[in-house]
């Protein structure tokens, strides 16, 4: 009964996500405009930076499990990460987490609390990792220094606040996981930044290497306040706003993040296309065997 209702609920997943992909595309016709207009390479190169970027989510996500001494296999790793981001991006505010915590505690009998505070750890990387962009190419070093070991002690404080009032039990925090879900994160960013060079690049901005880091900080942070799918309209307004720390003009970055999304939507009909082609192969294999008996 368990396997049926595993296979209605990723049905009812895909469904709505190719529902939700109809839907978007119909409201946002200049995403399917700008598209046309890009060149193959340059959506080729966005494409492999949102694949990375994927990848290294898998490695955080890996090494999180590692603390409390749980582990998936490759491929369902690649299904449980493609499946959040579907669910993320399409779903009502930040439905990508929920998701991940309702699984993990199915799956791998992991506490939502012990979820929340793996999570904490890597969200604490993004955070700090994230200023040091938004600061590094608009103010003096030591400001940028000063303001990154500011937000990385608040961070160790939340999170040791919530491990105390929480009693997390089970977390081995092994210097080693920690270390790679920093690593992983970071990755994770350089990534972005060359996402978001790409992008400004292809509209003509002209912004230096500067200019983008802290563009990306931006972008970056702007997640933390999310409250749309895909923080959509809100990462466009802390970068409207925040235009005298990267100095990139209005109509780039309306451009930009047209593309951005349309890029972002390719990638996840990719995703999509994925999850069906690992389901129809796991069917397929469960069928050959039911053959051979």
């Amino acid at each position: 009964m368990k396997r049926y209702a595993k296979t209605v609920v990723a049905i009812v997943i895909l469904a709505a996500t190719a529902a939700s992909f109809a839907y978007y595309l119909a409201k946002h016709p200049q995403t399917i405009d700008r598209l046309k207009h890009l060149p193959l390479d340059t959506l080729g190169r966005l494409l492999l930076l949102n694949i990375i970027s994927f990848g290294c989510y898998i490695l955080v996500t890996r090494a999180s499990l590692k603390l409390y001494g749980r582990a998936m296999g490759r491929r369902e790793n690649i299904l449980f990460n493609a499946y959040s981001s579907l669910i993320n991006f399409f779903g009502p505010g930040q439905s990508g987490p929920v998701f991940r915590g309702a699984y993990l505690k199915k799956r791998l009998n992991l506490g939502v609390k012990q979820y929340v505070f793996a999570t904490l750890i890597y969200y604490a990387f993004f955070a700090v990792i994230s200023v040091l962009l938004l600061f590094a190419g608009a103010r003096p070093w030591w400001q940028t220094a000063v303001l990154a070991v500011v937000t990385g002690a608040a961070c160790v404080g939340i999170i040791r606040w919530y491990k105390r009032r929480s009693q997390i039990a089970g977390a081995q925090l092994d210097v080693m996981h920690v270390a790679w879900i920093g690593l992983a994160t970071l990755l994770q960013l350089l990534a972005q930044v060359g996402l978001y060079a790409i992008e400004l690049h292809t509209v003509g901005a002209h912004a230096s290497f500067g200019q983008v880091l802290s563009y990306t900080g931006v972008a970056n942070l702007a997640i933390f306040v999310a409250l749309t799918p895909g923080a959509i309209g809100i990462r466009e307004a802390f970068l409207l706003f925040s235009e005298r720390l990267h100095h990139i003009g209005s109509g780039a970055i309306v451009a930009a993040n047209v593309i951005d999304r349309g890029v972002y939507l390719v990638f996840l009909g990719l995703l999509f296309v994925m999850v069906v082609g690992l389901h129809a192969k796991k069917k397929l294999q469960a069928a050959e065997k039911m053959a051979e008996k």
